[in-house]
């Protein structure tokens, strides 16, 4: 069985490696080369993974077949309505460094269906469930934003004040995803407090970023730092933020005079 990932960074090959190591026919398609290698890619597969970062993924996703099943890894979508033409559609999200599973340390990441179990799991990943896929879209979006403050308020890793932050958060992105419709347990699974605990640490790049633009506010990464992204959404309202949001709306005014992340 072929299986086409889109995205041949780090996550990606991580990906395309178990799925190797399984058996599986795996083609990879990297978002810098041409539309026509797309094309081939795509044909005959039957399951395609999407893994490209999230500013690359909507200009990616209009030239995708949307019968086929769709397995969304990337992250920093903050609703659905990209794969509102899909017909099936999964996430695949939580705390997992491409190289931590590509050394096979033990890592749980959430899944919204069961057939990502079946394609991904080992004797290193292991998965929780959710249906939840708005929920865990706006966990894998949220996070970094959060973790880029986090570097920003250069709170360290153990300290009681880093510790508060995470709990103040979590509650926080709990009421976030209830006000917008999702639900809010959803944040007590792998792609909601673990990863925010993983991406509030090094080596999360919106960690390390938040640090420097803590000493240089008009810093512009030299990687896409997905956090920045996010906020830039979140700021032209793409998800709605009660006043009962205070870290969020605190980072959205500290934030005014950062650069966008986008060249």
């Amino acid at each position: 069985m072929k299986i086409a990932i889109l995205g041949a960074g780090a996550f990606g090959t991580a990906l395309g490696e178990i799925l190797a190591g399984k058996g599986y026919d795996i083609d990879y398609y990297d978002s810098k080369l041409e539309r026509e290698s797309l094309a081939h890619v795509l044909s005959d597969t039957k399951y395609i993974v999407l893994a490209v970062p999230s500013m690359a993924a909507p200009y990616l996703l209009p030239y995708l077949p949307t019968e086929k099943p769709l397995v969304v890894t990337t992250k920093g979508f903050l609703d659905e309505h990209n794969f509102r033409n899909f017909k099936d559609y999964m996430i695949l999200s939580g705390p997992g460094f491409a190289a931590d599973i590509k050394a096979h340390k033990p890592t749980l990441l959430t899944a919204t269906d069961e057939r990502i179990k079946d394609l991904f799991e080992t004797e290193y990943l292991s998965f929780d469930y959710t249906p939840d896929k708005k929920g865990v879209l706006m966990c894998g979006a949220l996070k970094n934003i959060y973790a880029l403050y986090a570097g920003f308020l250069d709170l360290k890793p153990g300290d009681v004040a880093h510790e508060k932050y995470l709990t103040d958060v979590a509650e926080e992105m709990k009421a976030l995803l209830i006000v917008n419709g999702a639900d809010g347990k959803t944040v007590d699974l792998s792609c909601g407090k673990g990863d925010l605990r993983l991406t509030c640490d090094y080596p999360s790049r919106n960690y390390e970023f938040g640090q420097i633009l803590r000493e240089n506010s008009s810093a512009h990464p030299e990687k896409t730092v997905e956090g920045l992204t996010a906020l830039s959404k979140v700021k032209r309202g793409e998800i709605i933020v009660p006043e009962t949001a205070l870290i969020l709306r605190k980072l959205m005014t500290t934030s005014d005079d950062w650069n966008s992340g986008e060249k």
